[in-house]
């Protein structure tokens, strides 16, 4: 007997089902192509993704060697075009490439340059103060060391990202001002540094060489 009743519910949920998918079937069937589609289209937008960041990626290292191979223009133009149209992570290089470009034929143009980048409140403090960075250094030629300090002093703190860059260029600017207690302090504080470049303490050693040498007076 329990194999009877056990069929006949069997048989009942068979009638069910069938009577559920005939109702509801197209339904099922529409959810099933539509998640398929989903999924393709998902993946069609992840491959046209990755081809686009190529594309750019392609177009800084095209702007990356004209400017190796000396051909500012072009590299200009290319950044440019990539400031306007690329992605935001390919664009915020693009645009610190393009004012370091802009350096190179126009100290105060590409100082200016970073003086933006330095003033965008959207970019991480980091990149900002690598900006901030980077107009300083630039004004080492351009500028009295009162305007250098200013701008690169706080980046010389002993826990900033870009301290040791700032120490040495703020020694370098007091150095070119004929300061040279000044720049032995910066220096010192360079070099000191347990985490300093091995790079950096090289050529600290260089300038610490110049100012302990003392100011040259040519005699007439």
């Amino acid at each position: 007997m329990a194999d009877i009743f056990r069929e006949i519910d069997e048989e009942v949920r068979r009638d069910k089902a069938a009577e559920l998918w005939k109702k509801y079937g197209w339904v099922i069937s529409a959810l099933a192509v539509l998640a398929v589609l989903a999924v393709a289209g998902w993946q069609y937008w992840l491959h046209r993704e990755a081809q686009a960041s190529q594309a750019v990626g392609a177009r800084l290292e095209a702007a990356l060697k004209s400017s190796r191979d000396g051909d500012s223009a072009q590299a200009e133009t290319i950044l440019k075009e990539l400031v306007a149209s690329a992605p935001a992570g390919y664009r915020q290089i693009a645009r610190f490439r393009l004012a370091a470009e802009t350096g190179k034929r126009d100290p105060a143009a590409g100082a200016a340059a970073f003086d933006a980048l330095a003033n965008d409140a959207t970019l991480d403090q980091t990149f900002r103060d690598l900006a901030k960075l980077r107009a300083g250094i630039l004004r080492v030629d351009l500028a009295p060391y009162a305007e250098v300090k200013a701008a690169l002093e706080p980046l010389a703190a002993p826990q900033g990202v870009w301290r040791h860059s700032a120490r040495e260029f703020l020694g370098v600017a007091a150095l070119k001002a004929n300061l040279y207690d000044e720049a032995g302090r910066w220096f010192d504080a360079a070099i000191t540094d347990p985490q300093v470049p091995q790079a950096l303490r090289q050529r600290v050693d260089l300038y610490l060489a110049l100012v302990r040498g003392g100011p040259v007076t040519v005699k007439n």
